[in-house]
């Protein structure tokens, strides 16, 4: 019995996973698998990009949007090759290989720099040989030979699953050697092979794998090794023989084994931290609290005259607005604004005052106050007092407060509330003066 046996017999015993780790190796699957991928490609995210991206959502724009858009395709081609493998027995087709390719790619596009487009889900409509590094001319298929050749591999990895006298490995080291000679797309024929590994491997109830961008010059090696043994002609490669492709078979055994002992040690419980992975976490918090830190806007004459002119001004006029409806119960309604001193006097902020000072915002005005006076009530009311009711924006060092009775919002510099914030201070203000209105009202004898 091989290793490979020995593994995945003790990775059988320890199923299934708790909810908790299985849920860790997911994702530590998930981030390694297309991060690689990706990365072989030529894809510029960093692991931290990765991680921000497919666990929080976030896109900082420090990369290619293109980037960030192939990562999350890549992701969701994962996530239909891990639906498929989980149904069983279905048999493999061409179309579902296609819709793979069409949700990878996402649309059709000109390559930079070029005169014809790369179609998603559609094979091949023009050679894509490339030149390898001595200069020589490497050929894939032809486009005219490639539905058949699509057809013959189709048809040879559906009737050797049903004779099962290979391993699942094997199958898969045949299945993307072969596919990778036929080259039927024009973009993404390297990602998808690998998807394609990984949903036999999943289908046959082993841990997905993980081809390394750091050990690209092996993977690579390998198949150049393949190549050297099965010749140049295309449809040679796609029907390579087992004994041809040993240096992929066993490349792909060694990610077997690391992908075995890995999800072995989630299954029992124990840490699947690579011993760079804390570095790798500690390197995002750190990049994440730069880029937040380096966002932070700090009070100048500039913000405050913003909440001034497009936050405190408006509001003040739609105050006025909607106060008037109090007029029946109360013989002035003043609304004023104002900042307290350092001496704790209120200094009253007129247009005049504020087009004098314009240029000093910052140094004075840390506390303004806008104040909703309703004056001696009118007949319909007993004699009480006035009511006063107040806004208070403190300015501080990295952000602004607004208060209105007990509660406090805070907000950034260069950000206002929005409309349906200041309608439901509003709101709140008018609902005070209704409830204090109701008492006085069942007070009268």
């Amino acid at each position: 019995m091989t290793t490979i046996d020995n593994l995945y017999q003790e990775w059988q015993a320890l199923q299934p996973l708790s909810v908790e780790n299985q849920k860790q190796l997911d994702t530590k699957f998930m981030l390694e698998f297309n991060y690689n991928s990706n990365h072989i490609e030529g894809n510029t995210l960093t692991y931290g990009q990765t991680i921000s991206l497919l666990i929080h959502g976030n896109v900082d724009g420090s990369a290619p949007m293109h980037d960030y858009e192939e990562m999350k395709a890549h992701q969701a081609a994962l996530e239909m090759i891990k639906v498929e493998a989980a149904t069983g027995e279905r048999p493999l087709t061409e179309m579902f290989i296609r819709q793979v390719h069409k949700i990878m790619l996402r649309t059709d596009y000109i390559p930079e720099g070029k005169n014809y487009t790369v179609h998603a889900g559609i094979y091949k409509t023009r050679p894509n040989s490339v030149q390898t590094p001595t200069g020589e001319i490497f050929e894939y298929a032809s486009p005219e030979e490639t539905p058949a050749l699509m057809m013959d591999l189709i048809a040879w990895y559906n009737n050797v699953e049903q004779e099962a006298k290979l391993s699942p490995l094997e199958i898969a080291a045949l299945f993307h050697y072969r596919y990778i000679r036929i080259h039927p797309f024009e973009d993404g024929n390297g990602r998808i092979a690998r998807l394609l590994v990984n949903y036999i491997l999943a289908k046959h109830g082993y841990p997905m794998i993980v081809v390394h961008d750091s050990d690209r010059n092996g993977y690579l090696g390998a198949l150049g090794q393949c190549d050297a043994e099965t010749g140049l002609v295309p449809a040679v490669g796609a029907h390579a023989k087992l004994e041809q492709i040993t240096p992929l078979v066993y490349y792909l055994e060694q990610c077997l084994k690391r992908a075995l002992v890995i999800s072995i040690k989630a299954a029992k419980g124990e840490s699947i931290e690579d011993e760079d992975d804390m570095q790798k976490r500690l390197a995002i918090l750190a990049r994440n609290a730069q880029a937040k830190r380096g966002n932070i806007k700090r009070r100048s004459n500039q913000y405050i005259a913003e909440i001034i002119h497009d936050f405190i001004t408006p509001i003040k006029e739609e105050l006025n607005t909607q106060f008037a409806i109090f007029n029946q119960f109360y013989n002035s309604i003043d609304i004023s604004f104002y900042y307290v001193g350092s001496g704790g006097g209120k200094v009253s902020l007129t247009p005049k005052f504020l087009e004098a000072h314009r240029g000093n915002f910052e140094n004075f005005l840390s506390r303004m106050v806008i104040e909703v006076q309703l004056g001696k009530p009118t007949i319909l009311l007993p004699s009480y007092s006035a009511e006063s009711i107040q806004i208070y924006i403190s300015c501080n060092d990295e952000e602004y407060n607004i208060q209105l009775f007990d509660e406090t919002q805070s907000f950034r510099y260069g950000v206002l509330p929005t409309d349906s914030q200041q309608k439901a201070w509003i709101k709140k203000i008018m609902e005070y003066l209704y409830a204090s209105i109701e008492k006085k009202v069942a007070e009268i004898k």
